[in-house]
């Protein structure tokens, strides 16, 4: 029987035939093995959740009867998908803070989260986080740095001893958005109105309001 030397030996690839049109040129590995030590296991959930549940509950005693975290603003979420909820944002803007008639130097020192780069687009939000400020500023009890000497700003004896840590998360609920109209029937009267007619007339109204304006201060000036 004779041997064929190494270099007369066919490769390993040699017996595979090129794949035909744009697909996947065939190169098996079989020399991976034990695959059970690449999966992933989550037997310890239950202990992790207690674990965190454990800690959370330390840091709040760590730091009582102070709040855990900051206070943060309402906002609605982007996207026409979530914007008609609302939750946590990043911190307050300048305007609700001075709104509210707090300084945005010491929101910080006193538990209020501040981000310099939101702004208010609309009166309603303003309104809104201003009053949530409002409302944690009225309940806010303040202990001196030093028991013995009281500054100004600093509550009183009688309010520190009856400080209570909140157990609310996010210190203040969040306010609750206004309900949307129930539905109810189509009468003849709303079928018969000319909505539609309505509502260009309003957009014209909106659109050319300040050439009216204008064209009204001309003729007022010309009499």
């Amino acid at each position: 029987v004779g041997l064929l030397r190494p270099a007369d030996r066919p490769r390993a690839g040699a017996a595979q035939k090129m794949v035909r049109h744009n697909n996947v040129v065939p190169n098996q590995h079989f020399h991976k093995t034990l695959w059970q030590d690449h999966v992933k296991t989550w037997f310890d959930q239950a202990a992790r959740k207690k674990r965190r549940r454990l800690k959370r509950a330390a840091k709040a005693a760590a730091v009582a009867p102070r709040p855990v975290g900051l206070l943060r603003p309402a906002v609605h979420p982007p996207t026409n998908k979530y914007n008609y909820k609302l939750r946590q944002g990043r911190g307050f803007t300048f305007a609700e803070l001075k709104e509210a008639g707090i300084n945005k130097k010491q929101a910080r020192s006193i538990g209020v989260a501040v981000d310099h780069r939101r702004r208010n687009r609309s009166a309603e939000s303003l309104q809104l986080n201003s009053q949530r400020l409002k409302e944690y500023k009225a309940a806010l009890i303040v202990f001196p740095k030093k028991r013995n000497k009281v500054k100004a700003g600093d509550s009183s004896k009688e309010e520190i001893a009856s400080a209570v840590q909140t157990k609310v998360k996010g210190i203040l609920k969040m306010p609750e958005l206004p309900k949307g109209e129930e539905a109810m029937v189509i009468t003849d009267e709303m079928k018969s109105d000319d909505v539609f007619h309505k509502l260009r007339l309003l957009r014209a109204d909106y659109r050319l309001y300040g050439i009216r304006q204008k064209n009204q201060l001309a003729a007022k000036a010309k009499e």
